[in-house]
């Protein structure tokens, strides 16, 4: 079963710095909203760290997969001051 623990392992496989957390929004294990801080999405556009989030879910989400939608909201350290 897709829970907390295991959305911040999976993204913290691929982005081993990241900070996560991951709120499932509708209480269905399906749909999350996941908070990334990682330095590695310094100087890169929104669409870049999206990209960088989603390739770590890539095996969990999409027709027939456990997660059906992720809201992501990637930051960089130095943008949370």
């Amino acid at each position: 079963m897709i829970d907390q623990s295991f959305l911040a392992e999976k993204i913290q496989a691929g982005i081993p710095d990241a900070k996560v957390e991951a709120i499932d929004t509708v209480g269905d294990a399906q749909h999350w909203r996941v908070i990334v801080i990682s330095a590695q999405f310094e100087g890169l556009g929104r669409l870049a760290r999206h990209r960088m989030v989603l390739d770590t879910l890539a095996d969990v989400m999409g027709d027939g997969k456990p997660i059906h939608a992720v809201e992501i909201k990637p930051f960089a350290p130095a943008e949370l001051g």
